[in-house]
């Protein structure tokens, strides 16, 4: 039986948020003031088609994103990290759950060559249409009052350990590895086999830590990293066990 990886994309895979990272495009880099303050809490999917709009308003091609998007850095030791887990593919399933775009993830991966190592990755499906402007839908709906309504991880978490539990596959372990509040989610659906990895400095990280001195921990183990190279010698400790 295999172990299930599951990572987070923006500030875990890429040391940058891929939304805000691609505004570099727009002129003078900075969108206007009015655009910037039509973002709404829970919302953001809606916010960055109208950020998308704007920039194919404004002229900015298909290979301009994608050149910026590529140019985005690894985040430390993450590209020792998806060699490891290549190498090792027997032991572990791996997966990505994020708010970013399929559009971007894609780009970012393939550029890289590590398309081949994810077996899935959920999130917002974003294309381009005819007049060559991107556009980004929600990933699902869904009734959890916790995250924002274009996304609970914890639901397609959920979703597909049943769709593999149906297909045979069953997973000793799960190691969520992930940065921001929207990854807290399906971090309380971990049990007390498996690990909540969280970056050292970022939200998910500090909401573990609160809980914690609350005496209100969750059930899973929290190993908490900076690089991907730590996460290589936990994962080689439990292919070990």
């Amino acid at each position: 039986m295999k172990i299930l990886l599951v990572f987070d994309f923006d500030n875990t895979v890429i040391d940058d948020n891929s939304d805000t990272w691609i505004i570099q495009c727009a002129p003078e880099k900075k969108l206007p003031v009015k655009l910037q303050e039509s973002y709404q809490k829970g919302f953001w999917t809606e916010f960055m088609g109208r950020v998308f709009k704007y920039l194919g308003d404004k002229g900015i091609s298909e290979d301009e994103m994608k050149r910026a998007m590529t140019s985005v850095p690894f985040t430390p030791g993450m590209v020792e990290l998806l060699n490891f887990i290549r190498k090792n593919r027997n032991k572990f399933d791996c997966i990505i759950i994020s708010d970013s775009n399929s559009v971007f993830i894609d780009w970012v991966l393939k550029a890289a060559s590590f398309h081949d190592v994810f077996d899935k990755v959920f999130t917002n499906p974003a294309a381009f249409n005819n007049s060559g402007h991107l556009t980004v839908e929600n990933y699902h709906t869904h009734s959890c009052t916790r995250c924002p309504k274009n996304l609970c991880k914890k639901v397609v978490l959920v979703e597909f350990i049943d769709n593999q539990l149906q297909q045979g596959v069953n997973y000793t372990q799960i190691v969520y590895i992930g940065d921001g509040g929207n990854d807290f989610c399906p971090v309380t659906f971990l049990k007390k086999n498996d690990f909540a990895m969280p970056r050292k400095g970022y939200s998910l990280q500090k909401t573990l830590s609160r809980m914690s001195q609350n005496f209100d921990p969750v059930e899973s183990s929290v190993v908490v990293w900076s690089s991907g190279v730590e996460i290589i010698s936990h994962l080689q400790f439990l292919i070990k066990e």
